[in-house]
């Protein structure tokens, strides 16, 4: 017998969207502007006598937030799948908010030595804590309020609100560079797109406690509400003896997506800026740069949704095809662009963003369909971290440190092939999902999607009839 169609309100799907989208704009804000400010003051004011090796220090401590990354994904998405998503999720972004606030406040290395740098390594731990249940929630509530038909398209808004936050980071940090002097950005400037963060983040969190459980949470408390009570550890036993080979491709996805993100939001701003004049070559400013990172977001902005919403109609495959293919056709291409002056730069940028966009737009619907409803959360937020920890946070560092011991300019696309391969690899053993229920869920529609009410003589719709079954 078919699985009965479960029905969600249109207006309720698009508000819990909105939620979540938001909440990731918040996050990511935050989560970014560190990234954007790391070659232009924070190298200065947290570690100003370590010469050349400052951006390298500068984004080690970025990378520490990874290192407690599987942490929070260990410890709060398992819980998301005890208690529930949207408490999770608002207890994320509040999490989050806070600790981007402190990081504006702390005091610089001139002012208390290295106990400055030491704060922001522990505030950038709070942020990774908070990142480990963050996104994977915000994946698992957006697939689980998506009807089968547009999951694709929803998912996309997941990764707009992503490119939005990374906007405003970078948006805000490129009016600071313009409009401040060097020694008023260093002094005091750095600390306000920090301290804007506290408004969006509360508005995440007031969105999210609005919303109720999704509609799979649901299901899953009615038939068995035992699950709330299951032990962390036999959901991870599960989780690797049953679903083994999901978690790997899910985690290979995760690599060549992240790998490519964090190359292009974190790394390649101080390519441009530092690395490149470091080493003879022929850089740009830091307003430049900035300029051209905002471009290609807006750029993204702009088709991501009718990417994701393409996704639905040929599958998600093919677009993850594409994309782990660029990388390993022109990976390397697009870093040796970088060093052709602006031109380069522009057309260097634009292939990475256009690569980033494939995975971006498809990955958040793609990921979620590959785990039941019981332990999607979970399972999600371990095998997300731990591979983003492992192989993509890591990764500016990595290349940074990589670059400045051997001189060799090319690592960044030697990464970005890398993670090509896997993407391949994980993409030919990927299923298909497109259109196709979450597995442990019902099939899901949208009340827009059902046939209009009949109309009484008058022309007045009628209700929808009730069926023997609903009887």
């Amino acid at each position: 017998m078919a699985a009965r169609v479960a029905v969600e309100q249109e207006r309720t799907i698009r508000r819990a969207v909105t939620a979540a989208t938001i909440g990731n704009v918040a996050e990511w804000y935050d989560f970014g502007i560190y990234s954007y400010l790391a070659a232009i003051a924070l190298d200065r004011v947290f570690f100003p006598d370590a010469g050349a090796w400052a951006p390298v220090f500068t984004l080690g401590t970025f990378a520490a937030a990874f290192l407690v990354r599987p942490l929070g994904g260990f410890l709060l998405g398992p819980l998301g799948d005890r208690i529930g998503r949207t408490k999770v999720l608002a207890a994320t972004v509040l999490l989050m908010a806070g600790a981007t606030v402190l990081l504006g406040l702390v005091p610089g290395y001139g002012s208390i030595g290295i106990a400055a740098p030491l704060l922001v390594l522990v505030i950038r731990m709070l942020q990774g804590f908070s990142a480990g249940g963050e996104y994977t929630g915000a994946l698992t509530l957006v697939a689980e309020y998506a009807p089968d038909r547009r999951r694709g398209f929803f998912g996309s808004w997941l990764e707009f609100g992503t490119l939005i936050g990374y906007t405003l980071g970078a948006g805000s940090c490129a009016i600071l560079v313009a409009v401040l002097p060097q020694d008023r950005l260093v002094s005091w400037g750095w600390r306000l797109p920090f301290l804007l963060a506290l408004p969006i983040g509360l508005t995440g969190i007031y969105l999210r406690m609005k919303l109720e459980e999704t509609p799979a949470f649901r299901q899953l408390m009615q038939r068995s509400p035992a699950m709330a009570t299951m032990a962390l550890r036999r959901a991870f036993r599960i989780l690797v003896t049953k679903h083994r080979t999901q978690a790997l491709i899910g985690g290979g996805l995760v690599v060549a997506w992240n790998v490519t993100n964090y190359v292009l939001t974190n790394y390649v701003p101080t390519y441009l800026t530092g690395t490149l004049a470091q080493h003879g070559e022929s850089g740009t400013g830091e307003t430049l740069s900035t300029t051209m990172q905002v471009g290609v977001m807006l750029a993204m902005l702009t088709v991501i949704l009718f990417v994701g919403r393409l996704s639905d109609r040929i599958g998600r495959k093919p677009i993850l095809f594409t994309g782990s293919s660029c990388l390993v056709v022109l990976g390397l291409p697009s870093v040796w662009l970088l060093r052709h002056g602006v031109p380069g730069q522009l057309l260097g940028l634009a292939i990475m963003g256009f690569t980033l966009l494939c995975f971006a737009a498809v990955t958040p619907s793609t990921l979620p369909a590959l785990f039941p409803t019981f332990l999607r959360y979970g399972s999600l937020a371990i095998i997300f971290n731990v591979f983003v920890s492992a192989f993509a946070g890591t990764a500016p560092t990595v290349i940074g440190v990589a670059v400045t011991a051997s001189g060799n300019l090319d690592w960044p696309g030697y990464y970005l092939i890398g993670a090509g391969v896997i993407g391949l690899v994980s993409t030919a053993l990927l299923k298909e999902s497109a259109g196709r229920p979450l597995t442990g869920a019902a099939p899901l529609t949208s009340s827009a999607d059902l046939p209009p009410p009949p109309l009484s003589a008058g022309g007045i719709p009628l209700e929808h009839p009730v069926s023997e079954e609903d009887r």
